[in-house]
């Protein structure tokens, strides 16, 4: 029965994984002979300026947008916990942008905020807000602005349903004794709720950095990097390596680099539920 699973598992991950790994070990150019040259990649990753950069610029990326989708997402849960009509009604709205593809949305908000003819511009400059004719991409604070903006408006709706469910399987019973015994809506809120909700905030915790982490194609669609490259994330900056410059060995070596990385997120994401269950 579980056969199918391994050949699965062989073609899609093991596989894979081997060829990257051998890639990595060799210098290997898309068209020509490739030349083992042993580490000599993964050295080169650590004094690649371009790389470090890129990754620096990921992990900005990931602090910033990482608490933001982590508290909206908890205050939308608690506007609409409740499941009366009208409550329904908003979360059908605020889930409605998940349904959309990350790459659509960025091609919206894209034009939405075009100099001179996106929709978002000419009306924030009829209210005297904005200048319409501002291109507001060719500035970095502006066009992070925008992207983290996008970001948030396309996926908290979907972690706003993971806290959803987690609010909704705390036993009511709970909450009432802690009203019995005194306590008020900050210390129910503080000392009950937040606990019993520490496994799915943990699981909203790891979504958000997980996808931080990986972060292409809104910057690839909106800022295409720029200005002057400083919104490439670390696998923009892979993208670039491996389909730009072909050099298909070195884009290896970052792919795994940043595997590597993706792990110890993943290994601090079984240690913290693993905390949260003993607790």
């Amino acid at each position: 029965m579980s056969l199918p699973a391994f050949v699965l598992l062989g073609m899609f991950f093991i596989w894979p994984l081997i060829r990257t790994v051998t890639m990595s070990l060799h210098d290997w150019p898309l068209l020509g002979v490739p030349e083992f040259i042993g580490f000599d990649n993964y050295v080169k990753a650590f004094r690649d300026n371009q790389f470090l950069g890129a990754g620096a610029f990921t992990i900005f990326y990931t602090v910033v947008i990482t608490p933001i989708l982590l508290i909206l997402s908890f205050a939308l849960a608690f506007l609409v916990r409740r499941g009366t009509r009208a409550h329904r009604f908003f979360q059908t709205i605020y889930f409605l942008p998940v349904v959309i593809g990350l790459a659509s949305g960025s091609y919206i908000w894209l034009f939405m905020w075009q100099s001179d003819i996106g929709p978002t511009t000419l009306l924030l400059g009829d209210l005297g807000l904005l200048d319409p004719r501002t291109n507001y991409f060719a500035d970095f604070w502006s066009a992070f602005a925008i992207v983290v903006t996008m970001v948030t408006w396309k996926v908290v709706g979907l972690q706003m349903l993971l806290v959803l469910a987690g609010i909704q399987g705390i036993p009511e019973d709970v909450t009432e004794a802690a009203r019995i015994d005194g306590a008020n809506a900050w210390q129910s809120f503080w000392h009950i709720t937040v606990p019993l909700l520490r496994p799915t905030l943990a699981l909203v915790l790891v979504f958000s950095v997980d996808g931080s982490l990986l972060a292409f194609d809104q910057f690839y669609i909106m800022t295409t990097g720029g200005p002057a490259g400083s919104t490439i994330t670390a696998v923009f900056q892979i993208y670039r390596t491996g389909f730009v410059q072909f050099d298909v060995g070195y884009a290896s070596a970052l792919s795994l680099i940043l595997m590597l990385a993706l792990g110890l997120v993943s290994l601090g994401q079984m240690l913290l539920l693993r905390n949260s269950d003993n607790s």
